[in-house]
């Protein structure tokens, strides 16, 4: 029998100890004695959260598929475990195995968001390892990242062994062979890094140098070895239909934050939104075949006892066979109780008729995204929404019967005047008047609109790159403006107004495109107390402030000047396929409020459809 790495008494202390104990439905048990490899993949941040992560869940499946690979998982243990394992001095462990971390020979972290950081420091302190690689111990683990945030991977270069740059499926077997024969031979930790930078996709920070100018941009970033490649091409799976795909997901024992079966139904995104990086490293747009979808929806159902079923997409409404798909899970499932949901829809007659159908429309909201309120800031992000579609889309959803309409914006994008920000509120206020333009008798109940904006963060990989910030006073000055145009709105009874954090936006701006200096700020953060920085209750500004003095980073640096275009970036070693050049070509478009068609309307020459020799599902239309 299994024994569990915490004591009754522990488990009976901390809240939701269900966290802890493993042994989930579909969660895989081997004999440590039969394999060769141990690998044990983190998502820094907590139990709900994690388990809700359809990257985890493939890696864990594929990983497991080996008979010579035993998978576990580990996620970072709440604020009050975290106490007491210190106190205590116990070692973090994996869910499966309940063994100490410091027993496997991989421990994969998965980096999805700039606010985690300080828990990864949390998982390796945990562990008993040393935070930076070079004071590691021989029989420490390899210490790998991947994920999105690994488009920058250098304000966490000093803390990781490797970095694995793109889609996980592709030569993982690869690097995983290379240890064993590495092993086999009597090589050293420093033998297979050094024959794992070979590996394209692989990226080992410590076989590269950095040096910089004396205004502190960087001068040159190089290979200090033989083995490492000047440039990092990102790994990318073309056949997303016969690849890897969980078909008995992990069931968590506790509700996790997305608690259903997920279908991901495509990669990538014809849109070209400027401001978004997911949009760009994800490129090109790959479909998965409907048919081999229907046979997961079945059998995922079947494995997990989950009652709904979500459909994954950065824009689910342009995948070709989504009637089709949606269809088919409202006449297959309906008598089942399942329900569906359909994030990243545009709003159009046949979402809000599909939407109709698997809603409760008096209970549920519709979401936009204009991301800007004035025409002139949609042309110059490239949203390619007009007024025209936002308003007409919302006058459908009132007509077929929906009350309630969330609208989300980004205040602080590049341009942006005062005009632009107090649009925001005109626009949510024309939405609202669409509403009672509606005869009475054909209303639900009053109208609702809810407006939030988000402060825009430039991001690595997009022509955004070299856009300037703000600081947490005038982010909040912004937010002001928008906050007093709504009170002078006609319908303002029925709207409501909120903004995110400023204080946060300040720091991921920090790290999301910092380099590798920037990295002693999140170690001097997580030693002065910083954790779940992306909580709001646990998230301490403060603290954060006095590590970048005591660091002596100048957070105006990274975030208050605009980059010149010949800049060199930490991230400029990594190959996306999307050129600089076309990024630079869409970055003086937006100056010029120029829109940009969409991938299907013309290929506007980003690279993909020539690189690596592969050909952009997108540019054959």
């Amino acid at each position: 029998m299994r024994k569990l790495a915490l004591s009754d008494e522990i488990l009976l202390k901390i809240e939701k100890p269900a966290r802890y104990i493993g042994n989930e439905v579909n969660s895989v048990i081997k004999d440590k004695s039969k394999v060769d490899i141990r690998f044990v993949m983190c998502f820094p941040d907590v139990y709900e959260i994690g388990m809700s992560h359809l990257g985890i869940q493939i890696l864990y499946d594929m990983f497991n598929r080996r008979e010579d690979v035993w998978c576990e998982r580990v996620y970072s243990p709440w604020i009050d475990l975290d106490k007491i394992m210190r106190e205590e001095k116990l070692p973090l462990f994996a869910l499966e195995s309940q063994d100490p971390i410091k027993e496997f020979d991989f421990l994969g972290i998965t980096i999805q968001y700039e606010m985690c950081y300080t828990n990864i420091l949390q998982i390796l302190d945990l562990s008993g390892m040393a935070l930076k690689a070079c004071e590691r111990k021989e029989e420490d683990p390899i210490v790998i990242g991947g994920g999105p945030c690994t488009y920058n991977p250098e304000p966490l270069a000093e803390f990781f062994d490797l970095f694995y740059i793109g889609e996980g499926e592709t030569v993982y077997d690869e690097l995983l062979d290379t240890y064993k024969e590495n092993r086999k031979a009597g090589g050293t930790k420093k033998d297979f890094l050094e024959k794992a930078a070979g590996i394209e996709g692989i990226y080992v920070p410590s076989l590269y140098t950095v040096t910089y100018k004396e205004d502190g941009t960087i001068d040159t970033f190089a290979p200090s070895s033989s083995h490492a490649p000047a440039v990092i091409k990102k790994q990318v799976v073309m056949d997303v239909t016969d690849t890897y795909y969980p078909e008995s997901p992990v069931v968590p024992f506790i509700k996790a934050t997305q608690d259903r079966v997920v279908l991901e139904i495509q990669r990538g995104c014809i849109r070209g939104c400027r401001f978004c990086q997911a949009g760009m490293i994800y490129r090109p747009t790959r479909e998965r075949n409907v048919e081999k979808l229907k046979a997961y929806a079945r059998n995922m159902l079947k494995s997990t006892g989950h009652e709904e079923i979500s459909l994954s997409s950065l824009s689910s409404s342009d995948y070709s066979q989504l009637e089709e798909l949606v269809t088919f899970l409202i006449e297959e499932f309906k008598e089942k109780g399942i329900n569906i949901s359909l994030p990243s829809l545009r709003i159009d007659a046949f979402s809000l008729d599909v939407m109709g159908k698997v809603q409760d429309i008096r209970k549920s909201s519709l979401t936009f995204a204009p991301e800007a309120g004035s025409q002139r800031m949609r042309n110059v992000i490239n949203k390619g929404l007009t007024e025209e579609d936002i308003i007409n889309g919302a006058g459908q959803a009132f007509e077929g019967g929906w009350s309630k309409v969330k609208l989300y914006f980004m205040l602080g994008l590049p341009t942006e005047t005062k005009e632009d920000m107090k649009e925001i509120a005109v626009l949510a206020d024309k939405v609202a008047r669409r509403y009672y333009e509606i005869p009475k008798e054909q209303r639900n109940g009053k109208c609702q609109i809810t407006a939030s904006s988000s402060f825009f963060i430039p991001k690595p990989f997009t022509p955004f790159q070299w856009a300037r910030m703000y600081t947490n006073e005038e982010y909040i000055a912004r937010a002001a403006i928008v906050k007093h145009a709504f009170q002078d709105q006609l319908n303002r009874k029925s709207l409501k107004y909120n903004w995110h954090d400023a204080e946060v936006t300040v720091l991921e701006g920090v790290f999301a495109r910092g380099d590798r200096r920037t990295g002693k700020v999140i170690e001097e953060a997580y030693r002065l107390g910083c954790l779940y920085d992306s909580w709001t209750e646990t998230f301490d500004n403060d603290k954060w402030m006095q590590a970048f003095e005591n660091t002596g980073i100048d957070i105006g640096f990274y975030n208050l000047r605009e980059r010149s275009l010949d800049e060199k970036f930490p991230w400029d070693f990594i190959d996306t396929g999307v050129t600089k050049e076309f990024l630079i070509q869409e970055w003086k478009r937006a100056m010029n409020g120029e829109v940009t068609p969409n991938c299907r309307q013309r290929c506007s020459g980003c690279g993909v459809a020539k690189w690596k020799g592969g050909v952009c599902v997108e540019s054959k239309n």
